[in-house]
């Protein structure tokens, strides 16, 4: 994998063939400054998919922006409505998604970077960043720095999270080969995705951060932590290895996550993440 300076020092590119994909239910404000954050040297195209709001969501204008809503005729859940907006993305010929949610803020020229290693790896079907981890009043608290090398998350990819969903950009067709996002797992659609990818594909991190992400106690990862870490623990043993010991260690901690409260998580998180 090549060196982050390789994406940095770069003239300005074409994003015709990226499309970032937002699912929202309920979230214009946080929507509105998710997409205020973006700052790119082209257009950014965005397809927003609207989960069921009441009110329904209405699409920003944004300068650099080219936003469009696609509508959910009743709430179905985040892994529906993703699977929605890929195979709509498909059918227009969109090479790339880009994901980011409601709440997260954008870093400078995060899709040039990710659409530069994308084109210089066409054996890269998923690419991530690293993350700053912040309250919702701003506040920083911990960052995610997972490992960059296609390799070592191969080896490592059950036993801690390896990509941080709203930075991820995905390549469209391989999503589609790959089955796409589905309902399978509810709260670990993600992880799903990417371990069915990682089958016939590389998947890295460009070692630079992406995204600052709200840390939502009212988010998937708080609301539906029990039905997100046995979602896990189905993946884990369908993809365990028993020669590789991080699996074992994998499945081990999140039955530790079944015991411990979430604030408890969340504290010994943010101790180990600060130090």
């Amino acid at each position: 994998m090549t060196g982050s300076s390789s994406t940095t020092a770069m003239s300005p590119l074409t994003l015709d063939d990226v499309t970032v994909l937002i699912p929202v239910f309920n979230a214009q404000h946080d929507l509105e400054r998710t997409l205020a954050s973006f700052c790119e040297r082209a257009p950014v195209r965005v397809l927003i998919v609207d989960d069921g709001s009441l009110p329904p969501i209405v699409a920003p204008s944004v300068a650099n922006l080219v936003v469009e809503v696609l509508r959910m005729p009743r709430n179905g859940g985040i892994e529906l409505a993703l699977q929605t907006g890929v195979a709509a993305l498909a059918e227009r010929g969109v090479k790339y998604a880009a994901r980011i949610d409601a709440g997260d803020l954008a870093t400078p020229y995060r899709l040039e970077k990710q659409r530069a290693y994308m084109a210089a790896h066409p054996e890269t079907a998923a690419l991530g960043m690293w993350t700053h981890v912040v309250s919702m009043e701003g506040a920083p608290l911990f960052d995610l720095r997972p490992p960059a090398e296609p390799a070592v998350i191969r080896r490592v990819m059950l036993l801690r999270s390896c990509f941080s969903h709203p930075t991820m950009m995905l390549r469209v067709p391989a999503m589609m080969d790959a089955g796409n996002y589905r309902a399978e797992y509810p709260a670990a659609e993600d992880l799903d995705l990417f371990l069915r990818l990682m089958q016939d594909h590389d998947c890295a991190n460009l070692p630079e951060f992406g995204v600052y992400y709200e840390l939502n106690e009212q988010g998937i990862s708080a609301t539906k932590r029990r039905t997100q870490t046995l979602s896990t623990l189905r993946l884990q043993l369908k993809y365990m290895r028993l020669t590789n010991l991080p699996d074992w260690l994998g499945v081990v901690k999140n039955i530790a996550h079944l015991m411990l409260p979430y604030g408890a998580l969340r504290a010994l998180k943010t101790r180990l993440f600060r130090a």
